[in-house]
Parts: C-alpha cells; sequence; structure tokens
C-alpha cells in the first residue's frame, strides 16, 4: 500500500471515533462558515443599499440610534432635502425611508418614498407593471423578486406591520436587496413607524462633470455638526463596530475550534498510534525512517481536520440557507465568499498540525525493537 494510501486509510480505521473528531472541529468550521456569510452579506446588503439606484453618495445623521436607520443613526428631518439640494454641484437629492418590519409572515425591507418627487429614472428603477404610488394612498409598489416571494398579483393587498396595503404595481432595479423590497409613500410608511417628517438617508446625484469629493466637502463643513456623508458602509461607525463585533466573534469561535479541535485530535490521534505500536515498529524495521513515521501520522492528522473542514462547511451553507428560508435573517441574503472558506480550512489546517504534532513525534521516537515487542 502506497504512503498517500496509508494516510488516507488509517484515519477511519477506527469508524466512532473518527466521526465524534471530526464532528467536534466541524461544528466550529460550521460556524464559523455561518457567520461569515451572514457578516458579508449584512455588509453587502446595506453597503448596496447606501448606493441605491447609483447614488453618487448618501448623508445620513450624525445622531447614532439603534432603534432609528439599519444604519444605527438617527433619522433626518425631510428640510433637510431642500437644504442640501441647493448646494452648488448637487443636481438631486432623494428621500428615503429604509425599514425592515414584519410583511405577512415574514420580514423585509421596505422602502419610503415621496412619490410627488420621486424620479425612478435617477434612482435607476423601472416600474414594469402597474403605475406609480400616490401618496399617503396605503399603496405600494412590490420589487421584482419580491413578486416572488410573497405570490401576489397586482391588486391583491399585503399586509405590513398589520395594516393592509393595495399592491399597484412592480418595479425592477437590478439590484437583488432593493428588489426583494416593498416600496410605499413616505407618509404611509411614517405613520406606520410613527416617524412622521422623517427620512432614513439622503441619496445624492450631483451634476456632470462635477468632482463628488468637492460637494461632499461643501456639505460637510457647512452641515457637518447634523449631517455626515458617507461612501461606503465602512464610514459608518456604529455598522461598522456592529461588523467588527460579529468578526471578533467569528476569530474567538476560530481560537476556541482550535484548542478544542487540537485537543480531539491529540486524544484521537494519540489512541491511533498507541493501537499501532507494533505497526510502526514493522514500518521502522524495513527502513522507515522518523521523518516518514512523523509525515504519515500528521497527514493522517490533516486529512481529518480537512474532512471536518468540508463537512462543517457543507452544515454551515445548509444552516445558513434554511435560516433564510425561514426568513430567520429578516431580510440579509447571506454572501459566500472565497475568504470564508479560507479561513475555515485554514482553521482546520492549523488544527490538523496543532493537534497531530505531539502523537506524531512519540510515533516517530519508538525505539523499533521496543514496539515490535509491544502486544
Amino acid at each position: 500500500m502506497s504512503f498517500l494510501k496509508l494516510m488516507l486509510k488509517n484515519p477511519f480505521r477506527n469508524k466512532s471515533r473518527a466521526a465524534l473528531a471530526i464532528i467536534g472541529i466541524g461544528i466550529g468550521i460550521a460556524t464559523i462558515v455561518a457567520l461569515g456569510a451572514i457578516t458579508s452579506g449584512l455588509s453587502s446588503t446595506l453597503d448596496d443599499t447606501l448606493h441605491a439606484g447609483g447614488a453618487d453618495f448618501s448623508i445620513l445623521s450624525t445622531e447614532t440610534d439603534a432603534s432609528g436607520t439599519p444604519y444605527g443613526t438617527a433619522t433626518l428631518d425631510e428640510e433637510w432635502i431642500d437644504k442640501v439640494q441647493n448646494i452648488s454641484g448637487v443636481k438631486n437629492v432623494e428621500g428615503v425611508y429604509l425599514v425592515t418590519m414584519p410583511i405577512e409572515n415574514s420580514y423585509s425591507m421596505v422602502i419610503g418614498v415621496d412619490p410627488n418627487s420621486f424620479n425612478t429614472s435617477s434612482m435607476s428603477m423601472t416600474v414594469t407593471s402597474g403605475r406609480m404610488l400616490k401618496n399617503d394612498s396605503k399603496e405600494l409598489l412590490l420589487g421584482k423578486l419580491a413578486l416572488e416571494d410573497y405570490d401576489k398579483k397586482i391588486g391583491d393587498n399585503l399586509t405590513l406591520k398589520g395594516k393592509k396595503f393595495t399592491i399597484v404595481g412592480v418595479y425592477e432595479s437590478g439590484d437583488p436587496n432593493i428588489d426583494h423590497g416593498v416600496m410605499t409613500s413616505n407618509d404611509d410608511i411614517q405613520k406606520l413607524v410613527d416617524d412622521k417628517g422623517k427620512v432614513s438617508v439622503l441619496y445624492v446625484f450631483v451634476d456632470k462633470g462635477v468632482d463628488v469629493t468637492s460637494v461632499t466637502e461643501k456639505i460637510n463643513s457647512t452641515y457637518g455638526k447634523n449631517l455626515t456623508t458617507v461612501t461606503s458602509i465602512s464610514d459608518v461607525e456604529m455598522v461598522a463596530e456592529s461588523l467588527d463585533m460579529v468578526n471578533a466573534a467569528s476569530l474567538a469561535i476560530s481560537l476556541l475550534a482550535i484548542i478544542i479541535g487540537g485537543i480531539g485530535i491529540i486524544n484521537t490521534m494519540i489512541m491511533s498510534v498507541y493501537e499501532r505500536t507494533r505497526e510502526i515498529g514493522v514500518l521502522k524495521a524495513v527502513g522507515w525512517k522518523g521523518k516518514r513515521i512523523l509525515g504519515m501520522i500528521l497527514g493522517e492528522s490533516l486529512v481529518l481536520t480537512i474532512t471536518s473542514g468540508i463537512i462543517g462547511s457543507i452544515i454551515g451553507i445548509a444552516g445558513v440557507e434554511l435560516m433564510a428560508y425561514f426568513n430567520v435573517l429578516q431580510g440579509i441574503f447571506p454572501m459566500y465568499t472565497v475568504e470564508i472558506f479560507i479561513q475555515a480550512f485554514a482553521v482546520a489546517t492549523i488544527v490538523g498540525l496543532f493537534g497531530g504534532f505531539y502523537p506524531a513525534y512519540r510515533a516517530s521516537r519508538l525505539p523499533p525493537t521496543e514496539a515490535l515487542r509491544y502486544e
């Protein structure tokens, strides 16, 4: 039997012990993958929302309020729309209310706009069927993807936070985060959340040929005490801190997986070496060097942990998809990036090397004469 076949076969001689080791490490890997996908999805969703329809930049309040906007900032008075509109170089300003709320039996993003001034072309949105909203009329537009989510048609009713709204049209933006949402008038949504005369975010479009940075600097210098211009989600301090906390939790789980998994692998591999003492003696007697024994045992340890990484990744993806299916994530669309799986398999590899080194070293140091006498 070849060296490689030995490494692939030996870890699974005792199937129950191997299964327990794989499960122990796999749980940690699954958690890393799940948290990473949710965090990436949250960041992507909020970042896409900040740039809805290709806005050059967004404006939020400088005040923090966890119960306010999706970004953890307070809502803004609608009077800021006209003030920003008067800044030199600004072409158009859209005041939009964003909130995640109960819709039917799930949660989704609701987008509030002013039907009297809202320019669908500036937001890269198209009403593909039906008509545009009327103000304060308990009417709504469904995103193209939301139409499939709720299995509704124009003329049907949809319940938002216990209130019935009539579907008058369908819109499409090309952004899946927006197209999974629902659009209604600012007046209607402000009544639903008891926040009259407020908006969550201002989307700003500058004139052609105007430098965006110069416009943001004017706004910051003029209204910096009340408003903050943002170009990416990393600029929103409260959200950035929340994402950092989740990432820190993922790192902590990674370290815990290394420690717990390492102990489990040490135990599994020590028992494997103990049971195969005579076999290792035979291998040494026929000419195997200590380094080759060391490599074989380390390889077996890595086979176990890499298997754990694969199984844990599959479980993590399945768990996240189930949460998304049952709307546990409340409008967050998970995103699986290469970095997430690199991190997961890096942890698995570290656990394999860390957990397998001592048993491998011990096996490599066994004198062949003593090993052959072992019964």
